[in-house]
């Protein structure tokens, strides 16, 4: 469940970055960086919100989703951004284009696929989703 959280919200943030950049014509890099800012920030919301819906302060709930999201969500994103870079023509398609949008279909389930045993190693040893126990809605 915690990679599924995890990509939840990068995923929303990629969609939204690749998207957003691709529409605007920005180049590659400014494109993933957008990308980028968003899935930490919607990975990171993902999991503020039932924290503080449940009644933890801001500064414990930010310093957990932190604790627990930061791994697997780099990995996410290394995996995923490495892949649209490196598919042929994937960043230069248009929204309308299948390669653009099965790149990123491909290039995110990849990038869960990479972030699982990351989640599963993490909460092995009572660190990252292991740290909010409880408090998430899944």
């Amino acid at each position: 469940m915690a990679t599924l959280h995890c990509l939840s919200g990068c995923t929303i943030g990629e969609l939204l970055g690749m998207a957003i950049g691709t529409a605007s014509g920005w180049g590659n890099w400014p494109t993933v960086g957008l990308a980028i800012a968003l899935a930490f920030f919607f990975g990171y919301a993902m999991t503020v919100y039932p924290l503080r819906r449940a009644g933890m302060a801001w500064g414990t709930a930010l310093g957990l989703a932190l604790a627990s999201d930061t791994l697997s969500m780099t990995i996410m994103e290394l995996v995923d951004n490495a892949i649209m870079l490196i598919i042929p023509g994937a960043m230069d398609a248009g929204l309308f284009d299948l390669l653009f949008w099965g790149s990123l279909v491909l290039s995110l389930l990849v990038a869960g696929v990479a972030a699982f045993p990351v989640n599963r190693w993490l909460i092995a040893r009572g660190k990252g989703h292991a740290l909010v126990p409880g408090h998430h809605c899944h």
